[in-house]
């Protein structure tokens, strides 16, 4: 029995370890910038109740290009660095893990983050990985670049847990977009595809619902001038899955 319980304890330490670390892809130090794997290859399939494992490599430009600023207004500027802030979304039970420990890289750089865990849970996950850039900005000629930070949120990933291979039509939420954001008086949900089968919801970062409404209509607008500054979560829901968007209460 002790030998069994020491076997034990000795394979999950084993996972956990394996779980939160990652190596980045050598095969992606020459490239300019991008993340791989990309929404068409998406995240392997995962079994529910099988401890799952995966990796999501990336590299940020140095700078700012044409296709990150379609603009044109910072084009050239300084990536100083960037953050992995938020992987919204997974399937509970799963969590995430960088190869640095505050998920924070030089402007440049590759990095890779590992997806884990073990959940009971079976569907499709929807998946936003947020990242917050911190750009020099060149405001006034003679003067040293003043850091911006910027929030940017990457979708259209998903995993799907224990679906056997099937084929499945997504065609409940679909992405959305909420504008303003920051926000002070109101916000405006937008994009879903309209049912009266999915709930958009405001909570708080522990998962409070704060107020909601059926998305029946191609829009929703929500007043928050009731509401305290501070972060919180768009959740729009239906029997296809949910998907989830931080905003700034201002």
């Amino acid at each position: 029995m002790k030998k069994l319980i020491l076997s034990s304890l000795f394979t999950m330490a084993y996972f956990v370890a394996a779980a939160q670390s990652c190596t980045p892809g050598a095969n992606f130090v020459d490239s300019t910038y991008g993340v791989w794997p990309d929404t068409t290859q998406n995240f392997p399939q995962a079994d529910p109740n099988v401890f799952y494992s995966t990796d999501l490599n990336f590299k940020v430009p140095d700078s700012v290009t044409p296709a990150i600023d379609p603009s044109g207004a910072f084009v050239g500027s300084v990536i100083q660095q960037f953050t992995v802030s938020d992987v919204i979304g997974l399937p509970p039970g799963y969590n995430y893990a960088c190869n640095v420990s505050n998920c924070t890289y030089l402007g440049g750089s590759n990095g890779c983050a590992n997806i884990y865990g073990t959940t009971d849970t079976v569907g499709v996950f929807p998946i936003t990985i947020e990242v917050t850039a911190t750009v020099l900005i060149s405001l006034f000629p003679g003067l040293p670049p003043t850091p911006v930070t910027q929030t940017v949120t990457f979708d259209g990933y998903h995993i799907m847990v224990g679906t056997n291979g099937q084929i499945i039509i997504c065609y409940g939420i679909g992405p959305f977009s909420v504008a303003p954001n920051p926000a002070t008086d109101k916000i405006t949900i937008s994009g879903y595809f309209p049912s009266t089968e999915t709930v958009v919801s405001i909570q708080d970062l522990t998962g409070k619902v704060i107020e909601s409404k059926i998305a029946s209509q191609v829009e929703l607008n929500f007043d928050l001038s009731a509401l305290k500054n501070g972060n919180y979560l768009i959740v729009a829901k239906d029997t296809f899955g949910t998907r989830t968007q931080k905003f700034v209460k201002l």
